[in-house]
């Protein structure tokens, strides 16, 4: 693989003198473990991106451009629970969230997540709530085509 052999060196005096041990770093074993590392990431990033099963309806709208700060993410899912981020929350437990985060930053980005099949009425409700907090900045998140 990478290793060197050495055999008895020959001194002047016709002796032999023991193995020397080798200087070298033999980095064969260092990047075949690098290299499974990286195909594991790469089979499981995609799997840790999506937390809760929704279908978002279909459009044929444009990407958001990216924003400096991370999003908010709220998540109504078919049977109309909301989630803040991953966590289930009730409508006073996210007006609170959504108030706190204002305070820090009125420009915050919020992206909602409904589920296709819910009613329409349950994806304003949770955006007027938004608006209550004091964020306008808000994005709607469909599947594209």
């Amino acid at each position: 693989m990478g290793a060197k052999l050495q055999g008895r060196i020959k001194t002047s005096h016709g002796r032999s003198k023991a193995h020397r041990p080798m200087a070298e770093i033999n980095v064969t074993p260092f990047v075949d473990v690098m290299l499974v590392l990286l195909i594991v990431f790469m089979i499981t990033a995609p799997l840790l991106t999506a937390g809760i099963k929704i279908e978002l309806p279909d459009t044929k709208a444009n990407n958001l451009s990216k924003q400096d700060s991370k999003p908010v993410e709220i998540t109504i899912d078919k049977k109309g629970n909301i989630y803040f981020g991953k966590n289930i929350v009730s409508e006073k437990e996210l007006l609170n969230n959504l108030r706190h985060i204002a305070g820090k930053s009125m420009q915050q980005q919020v992206y909602i997540r409904a589920d296709k099949n819910i009613n329409y009425g349950k994806a304003m409700h949770v955006m007027v709530l938004v608006n209550k907090a004091g964020l306008n900045k808000i994005a709607l998140i469909t599947q594209n085509e």
